[in-house]
């Protein structure tokens, strides 16, 4: 198949030269762990949240109300990587030590290899976290890069000391603030040095922040002092209508007046910290915009700004956890941002996914996709975000289960971190359909009236037509995407209200 595509491609390929609109430079920044709420751009923002700079940059382009991009970090960035759900990623597992992780390149090839064959200069800086394997020389002209998955003993290093390996050769360790540096490279990359400067450049630019353990900057430390946090109304169980599974997650505890704390410590301190992080993010846009316009690249570059997924404090019981299908788990922000190609001062309530992101990348830069991917372009909809858009928002998370390893769901491991269990999910403009991969309740949400998500409309008898049509809209993308599991899915229960 890689093969014949290759062929195919080739034919097709276009000019080579430096950037131009037609054929873009690619800034492609990625964030961990990052809530859509922690951006002012964005109207679930606590008040007190300010970020003027990503702001900014959802006013000169399109901001996405809604991106599902993974359950966890590395199933996401595996998606960005091949256009596949998670269970399309064929050969990627883990193995050994947390977070040690492999891959068979000839049977789990990443795009960025393509791009590299069709002219652009390919870069990556950052987090890497799809196997010790990081394709340097194969998929990336340039990088520089914390290579998780095989420095295991240093895999919560996120901002200080971490193992820094240099054009797939030396590694040294970094002893500064982690966004800082990465900024600086990324910066000093984008001005022309260490790079061919006739071939237009693709930067994927990963940020370890705001991952825990939520260590702002030094200089960040007394911002937010104060701040007024209202505590989610789940936090404590029982959660009336939820899944068998849902009524156990506790990870908070009740101080002596009833409060919230982990450890000792508030949910507003926690709350607080995580937040402090997003500071250095907010100054490294400003920084990576205003040398895209220094430099003369500004019109010539498409800016996309995501996050592998959201983070909970507190909502449904969970502390600094992704995983569950929740808004205020899994939910990203997304941005495309290009003058001259994508209009400024859009929104679009069209909730997209992950794996739509690298088919829009090659449609920009003009190739042909080298594979059939499963998301979809996304250019049509960033044009005119009011279009009628045909595709819900979907998502699979199979835990650390990937490709065929996920046709048969395992007994004794299908609980993924945080005690949530496997799921699918699909999601419309107005409402998530949630089933867990174990006998347990499906989930429904109207994110219009409850964007809370604490109404579960599927134990209710006025919604079973609408339960029956979502679920069977899962099982057809299911199907549509092969993935082997889709005759295997246990019986789900039935609790009518």
């Amino acid at each position: 198949m890689l093969a014949g595509s290759a062929a195919a491609t080739a034919a097709t390929t276009p000019a080579q030269g430096a950037a131009t609109p037609e054929r873009p430079n690619i800034l492609f920044i990625y964030t961990d762990d990052h809530s859509y709420r922690t951006l002012s751009c964005y109207k679930e923002a606590y008040p007190w949240v300010k970020t003027p700079n990503i702001d900014k940059l959802a006013s000169e382009g399109v901001r996405f109300t809604a991106a599902y991009n993974g359950a966890w970090c590395m199933p996401s960035r595996a998606t960005m990587l091949t256009g596949h759900y998670q269970h399309g990623v064929e050969s990627m597992r883990m193995e050994g030590p947390y977070p040690g992780c492999v891959y068979e390149a000839d049977k789990c090839p990443f795009w960025p290899k393509v791009f590299r064959e069709k002219g652009y200069f390919t870069a990556q800086i950052g987090k890497w976290h799809t196997g010790t394997d990081t394709g340097h020389g194969r998929d990336w002209d340039f990088q520089i890069v914390w290579n998780r998955p095989k420095y295991t003993e240093t895999s919560q290093n996120y901002y200080y000391n971490q193992p820094i390996t240099y054009q797939g050769g030396k590694t040294e360790v970094l002893k500064r603030y982690s966004t800082d540096q990465y900024t600086d490279w990324a910066i000093d990359l984008m001005k022309g040095n260490g790079r061919d400067k006739n071939k237009p450049w693709y930067l994927w630019l990963c940020y370890g922040a705001v991952h825990s353990p939520y260590q702002p900057a030094e200089r960040h430390l007394k911002e937010l002092a104060g701040i007024d946090f209202e505590t989610p109304k789940d936090i404590f169980p029982p959660r009336p209508g939820k899944p068998d599974w849902a009524q156990k997650i506790e990870h908070w505890q009740k101080d002596a007046n009833g409060k919230p704390v982990f450890n000792g410590r508030s949910i507003e301190s926690w709350v607080r910290q995580y937040h402090q992080g997003v500071f250095a993010i907010d100054e490294a846009v400003g920084r990576l915009m205003q040398t895209l316009k220094e430099t003369g690249q500004e019109k010539n570059t498409l800016v996309i700004f995501t996050s592998d997924q959201g983070l909970a404090f507190g909502q449904h019981g969970f502390r600094g956890v992704k995983i569950a299908a929740y808004d205020a788990n899994i939910r990203s922000p997304l941005v495309f941002r290009m003058p001259g190609r994508i209009p400024a001062g859009k929104f679009c309530d069209q909730p997209v996914n992950g794996v739509d992101i690298p088919p829009t990348i090659f449609k920009f830069a003009g190739l042909p996709l080298p594979w059939q991917m499963h998301g979809h372009d996304l250019s049509p909809l960033i044009q005119n975000p009011t279009m009628n858009w045909p595709h819900p928002a979907f998502m699979t998370a199979t835990g650390h289960y990937y490709g065929s390893h996920t046709h048969n769901i395992p007994k004794d491991d299908h609980v993924m971190h945080g005690g949530v269990p496997w799921y699918v999910m699909l999601r419309d403009k107005r409402y998530k359909y949630v089933r867990p991969l174990i006998e347990d309740l499906e989930e429904l949400y109207d994110l219009e009236k409850d964007p809370d998500e604490l109404d579960n409309l599927a134990i209710k008898a006025e919604h079973q037509d609408r339960l029956k049509k979502m679920r069977a809209a899962a099982i057809a993308e299911l199907r549509r995407t092969k993935a082997g599991f889709v005759d295997r899915m246990p019986q789900v229960k039935t609790r009518l209200g």
